[in-house]
């Protein structure tokens, strides 16, 4: 499976979901498509989908998961780009480009008005629940390399500093700092 397949099938799996913007729902949907391919491409999903993830592990990304979410640790992290992930191809890469644009996106300023997080722990188990419904047997061992960049250095970047996350992230800050 390819970049582009991967992305086919979420937006399959959005185009599916009652609600596209219900993270849960699209990997549901991506579950299941995936589940009719073959398991070797199942097992490539896999790697794709660390992939992305690895391409999302930045420093401003997490503040801006941070700002959103009220908080978060590493597996919080996680699970928000599972959610970003669920949000599609075109969402993906403008906000892993400049993650204060997530406050344009409706998804996010409804999130803000409601004191809602952002979050999606069930993408990060697409290719793992598809290749269970596919073949009944769990994803081999050697299924994915996950290679972490070095986050770059944070020097005074501080999470939990409200002027510092409002000079970084503006539009977030007017809306959940405000």
């Amino acid at each position: 499976m390819t970049k582009d397949e991967f992305w086919q099938l979420i937006e399959a799996g959005r185009n599916q979901a009652l609600d596209p913007n219900d993270g849960e729902a699209v990997a549901r949907q991506a579950t299941s498509l995936l589940a009719t391919w073959p398991a070797e491409e199942i097992v490539a999903a896999e790697q794709v989908l660390w992939d992305l993830m690895t391409d999302s592990y930045t420093n401003p990304l997490w503040a801006a998961a941070y700002v959103i979410n009220g908080g978060c640790s590493d597996d919080g992290f996680d699970y928000f780009r599972g959610w970003l992930i669920a949000q599609g191809r075109e969402v993906f890469e403008r906000i892993v480009a400049d993650p204060d644009a997530l406050a344009e996106l409706p998804v996010v300023r409804a999130s803000a008005a409601e004191g809602m997080d952002l979050d999606c722990e069930e993408v990060l188990g697409i290719a793992w629940n598809a290749h269970i419904a596919a073949t009944g047997k769990q994803l081999p061992d050697d299924a994915l390399t996950i290679r972490y960049p070095e986050l770059e250095p944070t020097g005074d970047f501080d999470f939990d500093d409200q002027d510092d996350m409002t000079r970084r992230m503006p539009r977030l800050a007017a809306l959940y700092l405000g």
